[in-house]
């Protein structure tokens, strides 16, 4: 019932009138099936039994005209029926949609892309099926059975409680699968489900499948999955061929008996020719249903599945939402400070004890070893993730007392894994900013360094790039995005491994645009090169998800730790305890650096 509720709580107001007219129809019609039978009888005993043509043609016009008024109704109940339920998945759909683009990253750190994507495409649609379809399918098989057992009482009410002494035996049995079946069909929702992502993730990782020739692989895991979709089909086919012939020989036996016992009646002169007439003509409507019942059954025990799976993602509350209390903050000037900060991934500590201090307009640069936490710390300053203990400031304000929205636009990332999307080049670099000028787009491209090969393309920015930035290098995908998080105009900005697919002289130019940027803004660069965060104001050395070291560039030199080591190493430099110091200008650069050991 609470799923019903909830189909139900989906309509607006005009749906909602609109599906109780369907209703309505649904019942007038089904208890309009019922005239034409009774016209029968009359025609049996009035014209055939009494040989009496005078009748004929009233009542062969009559049922015409009942014929084609039943048949015009059903069609305007389907058409109700199918409008009103189609508004209520499109309402579903735009709230589960609405809602999943508030969620934290934590939930779709539990979620597989291939079965989100078969809730919001299969699962809503036995929804709508059941809502368009097999609501009224249901609910005439009761109509039908009380308002023929209503009619055939009245006829005869010998022959129909010999008729209605088969229907609990039928009922019974179509519990009683009812009840097995239900486990089944859940079973293969989640199988589907699976076949799903294993076809998702194939797709998305086609360059890393082809890149190991690991094409034989993926077309056994996909086999195996598909052949566990095809067993769990085969299971409910199986049991459903269990029940079927006693459902059919129950709901076959009501016609043997209404043909026997009617012909015995009428011998007894208990029944009249249109009686049993009625009888044969009314029967089906009681069979029919009961033949059918278990098939409908299957289809609701598969939308009751759907249904389960839909509404845990269209109930889901995220955890990271906007405070009660939360405050304004128009003009950010972008002070990012991280106080005793711990975080973990699933009780895997990541982050422990973190603390550090980024005036606004200043660079910091991050370092650390694959795994320190450095990408951790941008995405608890946008507030993806809430930390465990500590807190993070910006502007000296809590971030939990941000409003997200505020927040998030305050804060522009550009990350090493870049995902652009399937639309122009142009629309990418504006996607954080949509009132950007082709001007203002063409001039973050050139601070980017995209502007070059971006003007070569056969429609330059209006060319169309692929899913995910298809037809582009790892270079030109990093310079696309970090055009985008330039042309946001946050006061604070994260370049998280940015160019790390980009040559010597293009990461060169660019952290020369960087320092020449048209607004102001606090910058924090996670690198894993020295040369990406040798010029920061201050760097910090994460190691094990602790800062082990922190200072400038040559203040970490003279430490001879973590970032002496990576320099020696980066650099082809002895790096060992009897290493002579370094001098200033060091091989690779031309011009000195300010310090020395």
């Amino acid at each position: 019932m609470f799923q019903i509720r909830w189909l139900w709580s989906n309509m607006g107001k005009r749906d909602r009138r609109m599906y109780l007219f369907a209703i309505f129809l649904s019942v007038s019609t089904t208890a309009m099936m019922l005239v034409n039978p009774y016209l029968s009888a009359e025609l049996v005993d009035r014209v055939i039994v009494a040989g009496d043509t005078g009748p004929l043609v009233p009542l062969l016009a009559a049922m015409f005209i009942v014929q084609a008024v039943l048949q015009g109704l059903r069609y305007l109940m389907v058409i109700c029926f199918e409008r009103s339920s189609q508004n209520m998945v499109y309402n579903i759909k735009q709230h589960l949609f609405h809602n999943l683009q508030h969620q934290e990253m934590a939930f779709f750190d539990r979620g597989r892309t291939g079965d989100l994507m078969t809730r919001l495409s299969g699962d809503v649609d036995w929804c709508r099926h059941f809502a368009a379809a097999l609501l009224y399918i249901l609910l005439e098989c009761f109509l039908r059975f009380g308002f023929a057992m209503a009619v055939l009482l009245f006829v005869n009410a010998k022959l129909a409680l010999a008729l209605l002494a088969v229907a609990p035996l039928l009922l019974g049995l179509t519990y009683i699968y009812s009840r097995r079946i239900g486990p089944l069909f859940r079973d293969m929702r989640d199988r589907m489900a699976a076949l799903n992502t294993a076809a998702q993730e194939n797709i998305a990782g086609n360059k890393a499948v082809k890149a190991f020739a690991r094409e034989e692989f993926e077309k056994e895991k996909f086999r195996a999955e598909n052949e566990a979709y095809r067993k769990a089909n085969l299971d409910i086919n199986k049991r459903w061929l269990c029940y079927y012939p006693g459902i059919d020989f129950l709901s076959n036996a009501m016609t043997l008996i209404t043909i026997f016992f009617g012909a015995f009646l009428i011998m007894r002169g208990e029944l009249t020719f249109g009686g049993l007439t009625v009888f044969t003509s009314i029967s089906w409507m009681i069979v029919g249903p009961m033949n059918t019942l278990g098939a409908h059954l299957n289809d609701l025990q598969r939308f009751s599945s759907s249904a389960a799976k839909v509404i845990e993602v269209y109930f889901a509350q995220p955890t990271i939402v906007d405070r009660a209390d939360a405050t304004h903050h128009p003009h950010p000037k972008g002070e990012v400070e991280f106080r005793h900060v711990d975080f973990s991934y699933q009780n895997e500590p990541v982050l422990r004890d973190v603390s550090f201090t980024a005036p606004a307009g200043t660079t910091l640069g991050i370092m650390g070893a694959t795994g320190s936490g450095k990408t951790t710390l941008s995405a608890l300053l946008s507030r993806l993730y809430d930390v465990k203990g500590g807190e993070v400031l910006l502007d000296g304000c809590n971030v939990r007392f941000w409003k997200l929205e505020e927040l998030r636009r305050a804060v522009a990332v550009a990350t090493q894994d870049v995902f652009l999307f399937s639309a122009s080049v142009a629309s990418n670099i504006a996607f954080g900013n949509m009132d950007m000028t082709d001007a203002e787009i063409a001039d973050f491209a050139r601070r980017a360094g995209a502007a070059g090969f971006i003007e070569q393309m056969p429609e330059g920015y209006e060319t169309i790039i692929g899913e995910r930035g298809v037809g582009l290098s790892g270079g030109q995908r990093q310079r696309v995005a970090l055009a985008r998080a330039l042309a946001m105009r946050a006061p604070v900005l994260v370049l998280d491994d940015t160019t790390s697919a980009l040559d010597s002289e293009t990461e060169e130019y660019i952290r020369g645009q960087l320092r020449d940027l048209p607004y102001p803004c606090t910058k924090l660069i996670i690198a894993q090169r020295v040369a990406s965060v040798e010029h920061a104001d201050e760097i910090i050395v994460l190691d094990h998800g602790r800062i082990a070291e922190r200072g400038t560039h040559a203040e970490l030199l003279k430490k001879r730790g973590i970032y002496y080591e990576t320099y020696c190493l980066q650099n082809d430099l002895p790096c060992g305890a009897e290493s002579e110091p370094i001098i200033f200008p060091c091989p690779r650069r031309g011009k000195a650096a300010k310090g020395g050991v």
